[in-house]
């Protein structure tokens, strides 16, 4: 995922960026924040790549950051754009170039930690990881990569896309927690299953794409269906 900040003012960029990792991390998000001191060297930059969210100031010494998102739009529809302003003055504009958000200045962490819970639902899902702490250190895990994950002998086994296993020091109550997206799902008290791996659920078992069949538990059978159907609906494969 790449973030963009978007500010004429040294101090702010710093400022916003370091509360961005606070976030990032926290929600163990993967991305790169880069920084900004004009609109134009921002859309130089989106032309040639373009980025998933950006923080644009709208009150620039030389520039209006509303020009500057205009001209964004004009080749990048699907950008989040938070505006970071004194003033919701240009509150018309920002509905015009579909602004997400506006972060009003000084922000807090507070605010930013619950700008970060709604922008995380809208951010491509393969930028989310977990840290799992193994006998030879951390290990960081993109949830793509992950099958599906169980509980035995007091350890983790996490089985990934590559074919390998990693074996992680926790509990599987932790291990759930950390799995905070809609495309996992505990199967039992000791198993949580990656849908987007999943071919089928035939009333008892998961059957993945690489054949391997995850048993799911009687009494949450009814569940299993229920969230497989709403994932695949999401994705727009039903």
């Amino acid at each position: 995922m790449r973030i963009a900040i978007v500010d004429d003012i040294a101090s702010e960029r710093e400022y916003l960026k370091n509360e961005l990792d606070t976030q990032l991390a926290r929600l163990f998000l993967d991305a790169a924040v880069y920084c900004f001191s004009s609109g134009a060297a921002f859309l130089d930059a989106a032309k040639e790549e373009r980025f998933d969210l950006v923080f644009l100031d709208i009150y620039m010494e030389s520039e209006n950051g509303v020009d500057t998102a205009q001209a964004l739009r004009r080749f990048d529809t699907d950008c989040l754009l938070v505006f970071t302003t004194t003033s919701t003055d240009h509150a018309l504009d920002g509905f015009r170039v579909r602004a997400f958000h506006y972060l009003v200045k000084p922000c807090t962490q507070e605010v930013l930690t619950s700008l970060f819970d709604e922008i995380v639902k809208r951010l491509p899902a393969d930028d989310r990881y977990i840290e799992v702490n193994t006998a030879g250190g951390m290990v960081r895990l993109r949830f793509r990569e992950i099958l599906y994950a169980q509980h035995h002998q007091h350890q983790i086994h996490i089985y990934r896309t590559d074919g390998q296993e990693t074996v992680a020091r926790q509990t599987f109550r932790e291990l759930c927690a950390s799995l905070s997206d809609r495309r996992f799902f505990p199967c039992s008290r000791g198993v949580i299953v990656n849908m987007e791996h999943a071919g089928d659920f035939d009333g008892t078992d998961f059957i993945m794409k690489n054949g391997k069949r995850i048993p799911v538990s009687r009494d949450l059978a009814k569940a299993a269906r229920m969230a497989f159907g709403d994932f695949l609906f999401e994705r727009g494969e039903v």
